[in-house]
């Protein structure tokens, strides 16, 4: 039996996100039947591999993609497909939202990924200005914008009256960068897009290999001296300039050349391998081919078999293990908003987690933030915990003492969903594993979310999410061909977070509808990949993909040109011959051009946005029906009278924190983000129904930190 058995999806029309939204669907297990979906391309046939026929009549959730106007003149308007089917949950996905002055603007992927602040975000800080921004690899905003749709078509199909959920692709995209964003919307800080000091690199850098590169993150003091060890004691790092982590920022360059000497003498694998073993995160960048049989991904059976464009493939497969026990269906409580009712305790930190239960907590849930004495989640020093969480109840347990174990142990047992992302092993030794609380709670479903998954031979590397980017391939791919590789974003970790809260609130449905509990491992490594399917055929295809910049196979021309202004700089996609006879209209230089991809046409297009203004140029290209958007900072989108016309940004402080990446018939749940310990009494009281005298001994006793 599958998580989604009995559920039934149906996917209307070519877009891939709707694609990416009905394979999600299809994965967990739903019968999904698609309507005019496209097998042009192999990213294509791997998106509507096995779907049968649409039938939007007996439907649970209905799935459409395009703006306002195009949806009308398809019939795939809310209103229309409401007609068709009274009772199903309506996922519409759209470029920009089915509401707001853009609501309608021609987007690509090259456009979105610019107007969301993920191509001025996506590389990292550059050394030279005159670089232009750039788009990740393998249609990103589509896997996003899917995703997206999957994760709230899912929590939409469990609310009390029929819904109707409105998801913007540029919105899914900008709250990828939800730390940039948040600080932007709090402070008005920007974020420099030239480096700056050591660019984060003595958090995380890449060092060259004699064979390609390695990521290396010894963030913490104690991981820089296992790391100082593991490169063989050098006497440079006796040096006062590289002492403390403030030093080794200010002296970054002079750091990073001595580290660079001595990695160059060893192979990548080597050298993640002699990090890891001195408990350093560290993997090697691997390209796509070396991703296809790994002991990891043979022990998980991650990849499965499948036939695109008439050879055999391994194409990715759902990226989490799931173990579903028998039982007894129980409704869930009815109401507004589809979690309320739901308690969820909360065991997560920094980022992905956090982002599952904030999206939790917005869908109703009662969410419990379980955080160590003393500092909390280290999310707490940024503006992360400002918006990841909102809407939480926070409470101080020290688990190193038996007592907060056992009073977790009894929330467990009155909880509905346990999340956690601790290293592999960690709950298990508490006593807090997912066995151990199924004795107490046979009804628990249990979320645990790791770099490499719990199993395998892999399962206990050092992982975090900036490291997990490069090992896949993405941030290799993610360069212009003559620039090194670099870090770039914390892209993994908010993605994973929305993939989190799809699985987690389908195995809700499950326990609901099935009866059966679900215990969810989920791969950060496997939910990259999942995402990179595109170049990950294209590497079985004898030809592997190499960075490509913002180059493209259909469009001509198309790229991010520099514009007048500091550092201000436009996206443009021509899509097809029509769309270049228009721009030959509006730019001088291109009337004698006749092929769309020659130097020629290129170079007239970048001197012509040269003088001109990013915003109005774009405004005028959109008019005209031709895909563009200025390269937007998250204060440009902070100030985006679109974005606030469709409320995505929430008052707080005196500041804004970004919402959800999609509007529904059914609102959100709301609140602020809670100080450390702040509901430890209260939730004591009445979850567990203690007394004062009980929690006062509890506290005497250390348990409460």
């Amino acid at each position: 039996m599958s998580i989604l058995t009995g559920l039934r999806v149906a996917q209307l029309g070519n877009g891939l996100a709707a694609a990416v939204c009905g394979r999600l669907f299809a994965d967990a297990g739903a019968e999904v039947g698609a309507a005019e979906a496209r097998a042009a391309t192999p990213l294509e046939q791997y998106l509507n591999h096995g779907k049968g026929e649409a039938d939007i009549a007996t439907a649970d959730v209905i799935i459409a993609e395009g703006g306002p106007a195009a949806l009308r003149a398809r019939g795939h308007d809310a209103e229309t497909l409401r007609r068709a089917n009274p009772t199903a949950a309506i996922v519409l996905i759209s470029p920009y939202g089915q509401t707001g002055s853009q609501a309608d603007d021609p987007a690509t992927d090259l456009t979105l990924l610019c107007a969301s602040g993920i191509a001025r975000l996506l590389t990292g800080q550059v050394d030279d200005l005159s670089e232009p921004p750039i788009r990740p690899v393998g249609h990103q905003s589509a896997f996003l914008g899917g995703l997206a749709g999957a994760c709230a078509g899912m929590h939409a199909v469990q609310a009390a009256e029929p819904a109707v959920v409105d998801v913007s692709i540029q919105e899914a995209l900008a709250t990828i960068a939800i730390t940039e964003l948040t600080r932007a919307g709090v402070s008005g800080k920007k974020w420099p897009r030239g480096r700056v000091a050591d660019g984060n690199g003595a958090t995380v850098c890449i060092l060259p290999a004699s064979d390609g590169f390695t990521a290396i993150s010894p963030r913490e003091d104690k991981q820089w001296a296992s790391w100082l060890v593991a490169m063989g004691s050098p006497a440079w790092g006796e040096e006062r300039r590289f002492r403390t982590k403030a030093d080794r920022v200010a002296n970054w360059d002079a750091l990073h050349a001595l580290m660079s000497d001595w990695s160059r003498q060893h192979p990548k694998q080597w050298i993640a391998d002699t990090a890891q073993k001195a408990r350093v995160p560290s993997f090697p960048l691997r390209d796509l081919h070396e991703q296809l049989d790994t002991p990891q991904s043979r022990h998980r059976g991650y990849f499965r078999p499948m036939e695109i464009a008439g050879k055999p493939v391994q194409a990715p497969g759902a990226p989490y293990g799931l173990t579903l026990f028998p039982g007894v269906p129980v409704a869930p409580p009815k109401s507004t908003l589809p979690l309320a009712g739901i308690r969820v305790l909360d065991f997560s930190w920094i980022i992905a987690g956090p982002t599952v239960t904030r999206t939790l907590a917005a869908m109703g849930a009662d969410v419990i933030k379980i955080e160590a004495p003393g500092k909390g989640d280290p999310g707490r020093g940024s503006e992360l915990h400002t918006v990841l969480g909102q809407g939480k109840r926070a409470i101080v347990l020290d688990l190193k003492n038996p007592d907060a174990v056992a009073v977790a142990r009894d929330l467990a047992a009155q909880a509905d969903i346990v999340i956690e992302n601790y290293a592999t092993g960690v709950m298990d030794r508490l006593g807090l594993g997912a066995e151990a609380l199924r004795t107490v709670n046979p009804r628990l479903i249990y979320v645990s979310a790791s770099g490499m998954g719990r199993t395998g031979p892999e399962s206990h590397a050092v992982a975090y999410g900036t490291l997990l980017q490069c090992f896949a391939g993405f941030a290799g791919l993610n360069r212009h061909p003559d620039v090194p590789p670099r870090v770039g974003l914390a892209w993994l970790d908010p993605m994973c977070g929305l993939l989190i809260a799809f699985i987690t609130a389908a195995a809700l449905w499950q326990r609901g509808h099935g009866g059966a509990v679900a215990r969810i491992d989920f791969s950060m490594i496997e939910a990259m990949l999942w995402t990179m399917v595109e170049p990950l055929l294209a590497a079985q295809s004898g030809a592997p993909p190499q960075p490509r910049g913002n180059q493209s196979d259909t469009c001509a021309p198309h790229g991010v040109y520099r514009c007048a202004g500091d550092d201000q700089w436009i996206g443009i996609a021509v899509r097809d011959a029509d769309e270049l006879a228009v721009l030959r209209g509006i730019v001088p230089g291109l009337g004698d051009k006749h092929d769309a991809s020659a130097p020629g046409v290129d170079a007239a297009l970048a001197d012509w946005c040269a003088s001109r203004d990013a915003a109005a140029t774009a405004m005028l290209l959109n008019r005209s029906g031709i895909p563009a958007a200025p390269v937007t900072g998250s204060f440009d989108l902070v100030e985006s009278p679109h974005l606030r016309a469709r409320g995505f940004w929430d008052p707080l402080d005196g500041g804004l924190v970004p919402g959800l990446p999609w509007r529904a018939s059914f609102g959100r749940a709301a609140g602020v983000a809670p100080a450390l310990g702040e509901h430890t009494e209260i939730v004591l009281r009445e979850v567990l129904g203690l007394s004062p005298e009980r929690i006062a001994s509890l506290r005497d006793h250390g348990a409460l930190g």
